[in-house]
């Protein structure tokens, strides 16, 4: 296993025991697919998958465009850390003064559709 998938999964699994049920604060640092995010922290950037949603192909270059409009360089989210798959966290994410977390609006947008039940 590589280091740096060995370190997004303690990561991971460090921010699931400490902060649960806790948003935390990150910096986006680009949109890397439809669901895909790269985030910073302070010191540390990860990768963040949206939780609980899934991009039809087709749809996958006009949700990605509207995500790199939504999500600029350097926007702040919250995290809602919900697991994670392969050293890559699974989150909801909600833009910092926004009430929507990303997955929901992609969905209203008619660009997703949700994979969790209940969500």
């Amino acid at each position: 296993m590589k280091v740096g998938v060995l370190i997004a999964v303690a990561l991971s699994l460090t921010l699931l025991l400490v902060l649960p049920a806790q948003a935390l604060a990150a910096e986006v640092l680009q949109v890397r697919s439809a669901t895909l995010l790269q985030v910073g922290d302070r010191n540390r950037n990860y990768s963040v998958q949206l939780a609980c949603v899934q991009v039809a192909p087709e749809d996958e270059q006009q949700a990605q465009d509207w995500m790199r409009r939504e999500l600029p360089r350097r926007r702040r989210v919250n995290l809602r850390p919900e697991g994670s798959s392969d050293g890559v966290l699974l989150a909801r994410v909600t833009p910092i003064g926004d009430e929507l977390d990303l997955g929901t609006a992609l969905v209203r947008e008619g660009l997703a559709e949700l994979t969790c039940p209940g969500a």
